[in-house]
């Protein structure tokens, strides 16, 4: 097959000895035991179980049944060999109520997830907050509200005294872009909220609890705790790199996709063009004294998701405005400010969720990053593709799927190879499961679910990943399938 990064054969990449490599999941999309073990509702029960909202009605309450088998599934990554395994914990699992007592049973779980892991020798990465926010704090505004960014900061604190012996990275928020936008602007993510000024608040009181929960972490794990968030930083190409407009268009993306969260991270203020774009929303008021000295917390590692690029322009007559992005076709657009913006279809190929392959925007993102903020590390802590799988005799031949993670995987080392300091690759995601808005009917695993039998099958992109981690060296994609192990 092709090279279709570059000239140089995969084949011939070799990573650092030191390079992590791992694989990831997400508490909502996997575990199911929605009403056991005393976990309490959140903001996605109660969307998935609202008519219309989801793909064929379907829900997580079952998933792919991690809670229950959860044995078998770290089994699967022991044999798969990672060194690392990201998964979230569900908040609504650890305080069910708003009296914020810990749920015992909540803790029990995954300290027995956490301790399998370490017995494994795989190294649990841990995301506090991966979108199922408790019912109960969505009831009184959820992330519009001040107050829920002081209950992530007391839900970190107690996350860290149950589970700090345990835990070698904590990630504080997954994507606060697809949070505050997907679920406050447009509407196609929990909690269904169309209401653009509404989307700014929550964006900032993302930032302003993952300042908080870096600061509790910090003081109760201390030298121990190594922190990080995860962003899905949008790479942005103007159609024509000529044109004064199509330019504006994407440096208008970058701001509220990319530089409303790494402003404050990591410059401690929100840029001014933010503010000038946006002032017809908002006049940013809910934005407190203190508020972005406590947001430039920074982090250990800067967690990297990347699927696919965007190609903008300024908005045509008849064009939809602001488009989608590659998020789903929502009542509203999630790109507060940009009106007059549009998303141009990505080329073929693609993705079984429609999104392009286009391995150097991977590359680009992660040079980009180590150029404006020297001595960063970076980690991609989500990157795979979903497609429609087809078992045949028992096997799942996704020669796709493994074209896509060789090409991308060859992308991070060419980062490596232009001096940016990336520390590992997690690829998305380790099993088939409930995709959000999307319900059951898009496939990333590497393992395939059955959502009848619940049955496993590992796919030939499990034994290709398998092959790279143990060697680290990029292995040839074989007809039909990933060469065995």
């Amino acid at each position: 097959m092709t090279d279709t990064t570059g000239t140089t054969p995969a084949s011939s990449r070799a990573f650092p000895t030191s390079f992590l490599w791992g694989t990831a999941t997400a508490s909502y999309q996997i575990e199911g035991g929605a009403h056991e073990g005393g976990r309490g509702r959140s903001i996605w029960d109660d969307f998935s179980e609202t008519p219309g909202r989801v793909l064929n009605g379907d829900t997580g309450a079952v998933a792919c049944d991690h809670y229950h088998r959860w044995e078998e599934d770290l089994d699967l990554l022991a044999d798969l060999g990672v060194g690392a395994y990201r998964l979230s914990i569900a908040w609504p699992r650890l305080f069910p109520t708003a009296d914020e007592v810990l749920n015992p049973q909540g803790v029990a779980f995954y300290r027995e997830i956490l301790t399998g892991l370490r017995c494994r020798g795989i190294a649990p990465v841990v995301t506090l907050y991966h979108w199922d926010l408790p019912s109960y704090l969505e009831a009184s505004g959820g992330w519009a509200e001040r107050a829920t960014a002081l209950a992530f900061s007391r839900y970190a604190r107690a996350c860290a005294e149950v589970f700090g012996d345990l835990v070698d990275t904590w990630t504080t928020l997954n994507e606060p872009w697809c949070s505050a936008f997907l679920g406050y602007a447009s509407g196609v993510h929990a909690p269904g909220r169309c209401e653009p000024e509404t989307a700014l608040r929550a964006a900032h009181h993302l930032n302003l609890a993952h300042g908080l929960a870096v600061r509790a972490l910090r003081e109760a794990l201390g030298a121990r705790a190594t922190v990080s968030v995860t962003l899905n930083l949008h790479v942005v190409r103007p159609a024509d790199p000529a044109d004064a407009d199509c330019v504006a268009a994407a440096d208008a993306i970058d701001l509220v996709g990319n530089e409303i969260w790494l402003g404050p991270l990591l410059r401690g203020e929100y840029p001014a063009e933010l503010l000038r774009l946006t002032r017809g929303v908002t006049d940013w008021g809910f934005v407190q004294d203190g508020d972005l000295e406590t947001a430039h917390a920074g982090v250990d590692v800067l967690g990297v998701n990347y699927y696919s690029p965007n190609t903008v322009r300024r908005r045509q007559e008849g064009a939809a405005p602001g488009g989608s992005g590659g998020h789903g076709a929502g009542s509203a657009s999630p790109w507060v400010g940009c009106d007059d913006v549009e998303f141009l279809p990505p080329p073929p190929p693609l993705t079984a969720m429609g999104w392009g392959v286009d391995p150097s925007g991977l590359t680009d993102l992660l040079t980009s990053l180590a150029q404006r903020y020297p001595g960063l590390p970076l980690i991609v802590t989500e990157n795979g593709a979903a497609y429609d799988d087809v078992p045949v005799a028992g096997r799942v031949h996704d020669a796709h799927r493994v074209a896509y993670l060789r090409d991308h995987v060859e992308a991070v080392g060419r980062a490596l190879d232009a001096g940016a300091d990336v520390r590992g690759y997690f690829l998305w995601s380790f099993l088939d499961n409930f995709e959000w808005a999307y319900g059951y009917s898009k496939r990333f695993g590497i393992v395939r679910v059955d959502y009848d039998t619940l049955t496993r099958t590992p796919k030939d992109s499990f034994a290709w990943y398998r092959q790279l981690v143990r060697s680290g060296s990029l292995p040839p994609v074989q007809a039909g399938g990933a060469e065995s192990a």
